[in-house]
């Protein structure tokens, strides 16, 4: 585990800036954004004012700790250049805004990281605009449904990280529903051991995960979703269209997968984004999963270097009341 982490600084990004954006102006500034536990984001500031943003990927930006994720499992650790270029292009084709890619490098060459460099979209988070503009927030609102519905339109042949399946591959699993119920049952283990409450509710968890699985019935429809889509995610234009950011994790599944995301970071403004026929089996079983991620994730964040643990200890705690209380709903 890396112990200690510097942030990069000018000196370091400046030759990816010349590869990136030309020798015409130099790089006067950097800030690290804040928010990122997989990849380093950096602002990139040059002599004439203008921004971009560059992300790095490498060990140091990386607070999970994890071993070399196989793509071939649609919920393993979604960082790295591939998976971020082919969920750029997808995300391109699909007529679904998304920063711009201006420079992509794995060769290490101008950072001994992979690296890109991204147009910098200057009008601050969804999440942000919904806070300070309670009146605009219809909308912004509407504006996010409607890419919703451009994403949501698109399928894949199979289920799976875009870049596995747009390059003919296929993931671990039969089903959508299969993967998420290993998931969870993966959650309860890994908070039972970290919690003494989830310790306590683990078979009866682990029952209940059993039970909603079997309601599921088969399907054979695959959706483009972002998969981890909260507004925090979603930056907008200076003319208040919304990009999504954040796109390693793109992957062909179900579209109840998304929506139980949605509610959960959305909140009271979830109702301007639902959408009918959704499969109710799936909502009750992946609503569950979700609790449980949202509890073994932070708390196994914890356990290493990363500078925020609090809002971490305060998702965990959350999320644990939240699938404890489905617990009692369902007896």
């Amino acid at each position: 585990m890396t112990t200690t982490r510097r942030p990069l600084t000018v000196t370091d990004l400046a030759p990816l800036a010349r590869a990136a954006l030309g020798r015409a102006r130099a790089l006067t500034g950097v800030e690290r954004l804040r928010g990122g536990t997989k990849k380093g984001v950096y602002r990139l500031t040059l002599d004439d004012g203008s921004t971009a943003v560059a992300y790095v990927w490498s060990a140091d930006e990386d607070y999970w700790d994890q071993p070399d994720p196989d793509p071939r499992d649609p919920f393993s650790h979604g960082t790295g250049l591939g998976l971020f270029t082919a969920a750029h292009d997808r995300l391109a084709a699909a007529g679904v805004r998304t920063p711009r890619l201006r420079f992509a490098d794995s060769t290490h060459t101008h950072l001994p990281a992979d690296a890109a460099v991204v147009e910098d979209l200057t009008g601050g988070s969804l999440e942000d605009a919904l806070a300070r503009d309670p009146d605009g927030a219809p909308q912004a609102l509407e504006r996010m449904a409607e890419l919703l519905a451009t994403l949501h339109s698109h399928t894949g042949p199979r289920f799976g990280k875009v870049a596995v399946v747009d390059g003919g591959g296929s993931s671990y699993g039969v089903s959508c529903a299969q993967r998420v119920t290993e998931g969870a049952l993966r959650s309860v283990a890994e908070a039972a051991a970290r919690d003494p409450r989830a310790a306590a509710a683990r078979r009866e968890l682990e029952e209940e995960i059993h039970a909603l699985a079997a309601e599921v019935g088969p399907r054979d429809r695959h959706t483009l979703i972002h998969g981890e889509l909260g507004a925090d995610h979603v930056l907008l234009t200076p003319g208040g269209q919304p990009a999504l950011i954040d796109i390693e994790g793109l992957m062909y599944f179900d579209v109840e997968h998304e929506h139980v995301f949605l509610r959960l970071r959305f909140g009271p403004h979830y109702e301007a984004l639902r959408v009918p026929g959704l499969d109710e089996a799936r909502l009750r079983l992946y609503r569950l999963s979700m609790h449980l991620g949202l509890v073994s994730g932070p708390l196994t964040l914890i356990e290493g270097d990363f500078p925020h643990p609090e809002r971490m200890r305060e998702i965990a705690e959350h999320n644990l009341h939240q699938a404890l209380s489905l617990l009692k709903s369902a007896s």
